[in-house]
């Protein structure tokens, strides 16, 4: 019985990860579940999410896309409706994961497509960020995936330069807005991550190009100083690592998981 009262008393904190069914997404939910977290998992995909939560007691699935700014109330509802009564435990970490949309680093940049980049990647942020309002509380982090193109611009790039850099403008912004609460903001930026979705780019480049793709692989590889490619492991424990107390220091920054690509000292 006593059991029973610390149960209901002590419900378990939450982590809330948006494009949980990607690659890193999927490694940083079930990496923050292995934390001792129940983590809420959005995507678009609701296969995608039954296949992710499939034997873990510790994920409930949620179907949103954190491009639409329905997705806003989807997240509120899960946390405070009438299903949500498992779910009622703080929000101790959420984290943006949202990928963009796979494009050949030597196709031709569409203008348009910078728009929606932006809107997936910044407007999914601040949309998490608003769902939570009232479910964060000091000691809470909200954290999100950029890549290192916005730091190290590349003209094949443009698309993941142009908004990554804003998100890194953005994550400063918010770092102001939700410091006061005792919420601490953060930017992940991984150089390439060794998933299906740079196979499939390199399998894009190796067609316009006109040479084999494992190639390809090793010319990304170079480019580290190592050189390799970053593992989602190696980003999943980075994004956990936030949990702990001492990462209040690295509030409204980036920790960058580039693993010596970046040349420049800024």
């Amino acid at each position: 019985m006593q059991d029973e009262q610390t149960d209901q008393t002590d419900p378990p904190e939450l982590a809330v990860v948006a494009g949980a069914t990607g690659a890193l997404g999927g490694a940083i939910t079930r990496r923050l579940t292995e934390r001792g977290l129940h983590v809420l998992a959005i995507a678009r995909s609701a296969e995608a999410l039954q296949a992710l939560a499939a034997g873990n007691p510790r994920i409930t699935p949620l179907v949103g896309d954190m491009a639409d700014n329905g997705v806003i109330d989807t997240i509120r509802g899960a946390l405070t409706g009438p299903g949500g009564a498992a779910l009622s435990g703080p929000v101790r970490i959420a984290v943006q994961a949202v990928g963009l949309p796979i494009r050949a680093r030597d196709a031709a940049f569409d203008p348009a497509s910078l728009g929606v980049a932006v809107n997936i990647k910044a407007g999914g942020l601040l949309r998490l960020a608003s769902a939570l309002e009232g479910h964060l509380q000091p000691g809470s982090r909200l954290a999100v995936l950029g890549g290192y193109h916005g730091f190290e611009p590349d003209p094949t790039a443009i698309g993941p330069g142009v908004t990554n850099a804003a998100l890194a403008n953005l994550v400063r912004i918010l770092s102001h807005r939700f410091g006061a609460q005792g919420v601490s903001v953060h930017m992940v930026s991984p150089g390439p991550v060794d998933t299906p979705r740079i196979r499939k780019l390199a399998d894009d480049a190796s067609r316009m190009r006109g040479i084999p793709a494992a190639e390809i692989l090793a010319q990304w590889c170079a480019e580290s100083s190592l050189p390799q490619l970053i593992t989602t492991d190696q980003v999943a424990w980075a994004v956990a690592l936030l949990l702990d107390p001492e990462a209040r220091a690295l509030h409204g920054s980036v920790l960058h998981l580039d693993g010596g690509r970046r040349r420049g000292i800024f």
